[in-house]
């Protein structure tokens, strides 16, 4: 089965979808409509670190150097989604402060 070029699009806070075979089709949008998809994929995969590391904790079966790796996963995959949370409101923040009303309209669908 081909993947057909034509089809693909992006979505996007307006309109829905970006058709990206477009000739006027500029960076911005194509980085608008994935940006609120990365915070998706990001809170995933912070999830999944959190179980695999409760989960490597639980089978560590005492031992020193399993557990201190499973705290570290645990406390990097925190610390991660602070960084990540904080840059959101960090970019919604200056938005405010700048007056640039595309921040606030960034990550609504």
């Amino acid at each position: 089965m081909a993947i057909e070029l034509n089809k693909i699009q992006v979505p996007t806070n307006n309109s829905g979808v970006i058709n990206v075979n477009k000739s006027d089709l500029t960076l911005g949008e194509i980085v608008s409509g994935i940006i609120p998809w990365i915070f998706y994929i990001a809170g995933f995969a912070l999830l999944l670190m959190l179980v695999f590391g409760g989960f490597q904790l639980l089978t560590s079966a005492g031992d020193k150097n399993a557990v201190e790796a499973a705290k570290k996963r645990i406390t990097n995959s925190i610390v991660g989604f602070v960084i990540i949370f904080a840059s959101y409101w960090i970019v919604q923040l200056v938005g405010k402060i700048l007056g640039i009303n595309i921040f606030s309209q960034l990550f609504k669908f």
